[in-house]
């Protein structure tokens, strides 16, 4: 299936495939270029005389639910990534499904991780045909080394859900992990034992699927209140002895830097922010859950303190960082799109001010207008940069795809953006003539802050002029480059790749922006 496609060239010069998984595909035509028709997309028509009147959906186990959603070879699955790296459901599901006997299956996740190593023998054996999907760490190894028999398929948080809303992926069978539940299937993420802040992920995915199944380790009577996700798209309901292990949704990437130059670069970037006047008050923010980032927010934090200013909202992934912020009168709200550590858990739980939001509301480019644009500044990372501002986050240096988008994407539309990144990275410079994959456009991207200096995208002319004549380091991003390089000894290495094409990233709006290519063995 994967080889089924010819190489077009998109509007910023990179060959993508002209059909994904058996679908044409459109080229990326530039920002804000490719607009969509027709209507929305819709679930089947239901009827109240297909489920018990007195609301009570429960089913045996996950196996009995599937057998019931009517699993069959060739459809496709959906899980969430709300438990991160303690995810226990998204692989019990496959492993029921192979009990089945069924094939070929997509897996449409809204992100994996580690913890989902194991898929990769069903991945080997048939079960699973290919993955729509971020693809971290073994996974992403597993499709970089193209054994995967399909194109994997990497989507924004906000490109996710627009590829659902607009039938650019059908849902056959949703599988949500709930954290709290009735029998009706109402479920929440902030109650229960195994409570991970909010299921905003799954969202589409229950109003769009054709079958849904809630699987719990808390069911409570009926009604589960807050109901974020609601019984009257759930036809199953599925009791297990834990969903997931909330303690790793806290990973690597949401602890605080220790490094002297990242603590540098983070301070730097707070800095910025606040000679060029962005911090104001009633402003508002969005960090990465990166540890510069994170550190950058710290930094905000004392900032705002000293200039007695608040924030009017802080848009999350919340952390303990943001709950503080939120809890000390710093900022009116957070609203959330992902909680990254338990004390964010318990401020959505706890105060009607930390607001649980999904993908719809803050970053699908097909609606009516998304928040993410209303951001005044946002803090990212990135795994290169190029001399053009352009980004990659998905693959590393040697071409090898290791992590997913989130919604990196989507936030590069707010009113500033800026990554803060090291120089270089294991004596490898991380900005380079041309990223290995294109992920965001250049034109978005204003503000690279590396621990030498602060590049601004001449794109931003009210920027440069906004620190005109200030103390902190403002260079060109070449002379960054070059400076880089001497120290690490030239340029890079390029990673090396076969003909063959394995994955495919998607922009915002649908659209192929780059595409990521089979590593070559040594």
């Amino acid at each position: 299936m994967k080889n089924n496609y010819k190489m077009v060239k998109n509007a910023v010069g990179r060959m993508v495939p002209d059909h994904v998984n058996g679908k044409s595909a459109v080229p990326y035509l530039g920002v804000g270029k490719f607009g969509p028709t027709g209507r929305k997309a819709a679930p089947l028509i239901a009827t109240c005389a297909d489920y018990p009147s007195d609301g009570n959906k429960v089913v045996a186990d996950l196996k009995t639910a599937l057998i019931k959603a009517g699993i069959k070879d060739g459809m496709t699955i959906s899980t969430h990534h709300h438990f991160r790296n303690g995810d226990l459901v998204a692989n019990k599901v496959f492993q029921a499904a192979a009990e089945i006997g069924v094939k070929d299956l997509m897996w449409f996740p809204s992100a994996s991780f580690p913890c989902h190593s194991p898929l990769i023998e069903l991945l080997d054996s048939g079960v699973i045909h290919h993955i729509e999907g971020s693809m971290n760490g073994p996974l992403g190894d597993y499709c970089s080394a193209g054994k995967m028999r399909g194109l994997g398929v990497l989507r924004s948080h906000g490109g996710r859900y627009q590829a659902v809303q607009d039938g650019e992926v059908h849902i056959d069978i949703a599988v949500i992990a709930a954290p709290t539940a009735d029998a009706f299937g109402n479920a929440n993420g902030v109650n229960g034992p195994s409570a991970c802040g909010l299921l905003g992920f799954a969202l589409a995915d229950s109003q769009y699927a054709d079958r849904v199944i809630v699987v719990t380790d808390n069911l409570i009577d009926f009604p589960c209140i807050p109901w974020q996700i609601q019984g009257n798209y759930v036809d199953f309901v599925v009791v297990m002895d834990k969903i997931g292990d909330p303690a790793k949704i806290i990973s690597g990437t949401t602890e605080i830097t220790k490094s002297p130059d990242r603590l540098l670069i983070a301070e730097l970037t707070a800095e910025f922010v606040k000679q060029t006047c962005i911090l104001k008050n009633g402003f508002s923010f969005q960090g990465g859950a990166g540890g510069t980032s994170l550190s950058f927010a710290i930094f905000l934090e004392e900032m705002m303190k000293e200039m007695g200013i608040k924030a009017r909202f802080v848009r999350g992934g919340s952390t303990q960082y943001l709950v503080e912020m939120l809890e000390s009168g710093l900022t009116d709200y957070i609203l959330d799109g992902q909680t990254f550590d338990l004390e964010g858990v318990r401020s959505m739980r706890e105060n009607p001010r930390h607001v649980n939001t999904s993908p719809f509301t803050s970053y699908n480019y097909h609606g009516k207008g998304n928040f993410a644009s209303m951001v005044d500044v946002v803090v990212l990372g990135a795994t290169e940069v190029d001399v053009n501002f352009n980004a990659n986050v998905v693959t590393h240096s040697d071409g090898r795809l290791l992590h997913g988008i989130g919604g990196w994407q989507n936030c590069l539309f707010s009113k500033c953006t800026i990554l803060p990144i090291p120089s270089f990275r294991d004596r490898i410079p991380v900005i380079v003539d041309e990223v290995t994959t294109l992920c965001g456009p250049g034109e978005l991207i204003d503000v690279i802050v590396t621990e030498r200096g602060i590049a601004i995208n001449p794109l931003r002319q009210d920027l440069i002029k906004a620190v005109a004549g200030s103390s902190i380091p403002i260079r060109r991003i070449e002379d960054i480059q070059n400076e880089v390089e001497e120290i690490c000894g030239g340029k890079p290495d390029k990673p090396r790749f076969e003909d063959e094409v394995v994955a495919v990233i998607k922009w915002v709006d649908g659209t192929i922006i780059d595409s990521v290519k089979k590593v070559k063995s040594d």
